[in-house]
């Protein structure tokens, strides 16, 4: 029982949803290019440009509005049926069921909201790649050596994000039992050990964005100078260009967060498929 089952069971209305999210996606994508429209059509004394960017956040909170709408009914349907038969299926205790519900809860929150996240950011990354190297070539080849960069810091660390969160959940399985010993040093013992290893978790997340953004910042402010020195001198068009390396920044730091969360959702779908 995971993201597959749950897509599958649902695909019809996951399809709709997708789409939703596609055309979401595309609109936030144009928002920078008709902000420079606006800013430039401001200084010339035209209210043209203006006028589109309010159209494209009217048409852009109309389909996200509908798309969450819709996502928030589905997946609680379908927490309630694969929850029924989760419960149905294990054969162990009242902890080991608690915990694994939560971790449905989890994976069930995953494709509500990280899942869109995703999506939004992939097709952000390479709309704006793409936009990048059609305004200044020197600005995208910065943009794809940053993004290895931070992959690559995010892929070293893999190893460890998918051990700390092992243990982390098999001492969640152990806590409703822990709980019902009333002990009070076991459950001090508990608490301890559950508190050490999502330290360990946010003090590797910790390192991983701290180097990430400062590679990035580097970028940003490279960026400008690049431009400018490349005779980019036009306000809308610079700013715009700005924008446009800010969106690759947000999508270039989300991206590898969600593979961390991925990497979370692996070791929790095998437990949900064990039976004991």
């Amino acid at each position: 029982m995971n993201v597959k089952h749950i897509v599958l069971a649902y695909r019809w209305k996951f399809l709709f949803t997708l789409l939703l999210l596609l055309a979401e996606s595309a609109a936030m994508l144009l928002f920078p290019l008709f902000i420079g429209y606006a800013i430039e059509d401001a200084i010339n004394g035209s209210f043209a440009g203006s006028i589109q960017l309010g159209t494209l956040g009217l048409m852009t909170l109309a389909i996200g509005a509908a798309r969450r709408f819709f996502d928030t009914r589905m997946y609680a349907v379908a927490f309630k049926s694969f929850g029924a038969q989760l419960m149905a299926r294990i054969e162990k205790g009242p902890s080991v069921k608690t915990a694994r519900l939560g971790m449905l809860r989890e994976v069930v929150e995953f494709l509500e909201n990280s899942l869109p996240e995703i999506i939004q950011s992939v097709i952000s990354f390479f709309g704006v790649m793409a936009i990048l190297a059609t305004l200044n070539t020197k600005v995208f080849l910065g943009s794809l050596f940053v993004s290895f960069a931070v992959f690559l810091i995010y892929f070293v660390s893999s190893k460890r994000t998918v051990l700390f969160n092992k243990n982390y959940n098999e001492a969640v399985e152990d806590q409703v039992d822990v709980i019902h010993s009333a002990q009070p040093k076991k459950m001090d013992a508990h608490l301890d050990n559950l508190m050490q290893w999502n330290i360990k978790l946010s003090d590797l997340e910790t390192v991983n964005f701290s180097l990430s953004w400062l590679i990035l910042m580097v970028f940003l402010v490279g960026s400008i100078l690049l431009a400018v020195n490349d005779g980019l001198v036009q306000y809308g068009a610079l700013f715009s260009l700005v924008m446009y390396v800010f969106q690759f920044m947000q999508s270039i730091e989300g991206l590898p967060f969600f593979y961390q969360q991925w990497l979370r959702l692996t070791e929790i779908k095998n437990r949900l498929e064990k039976l004991d």
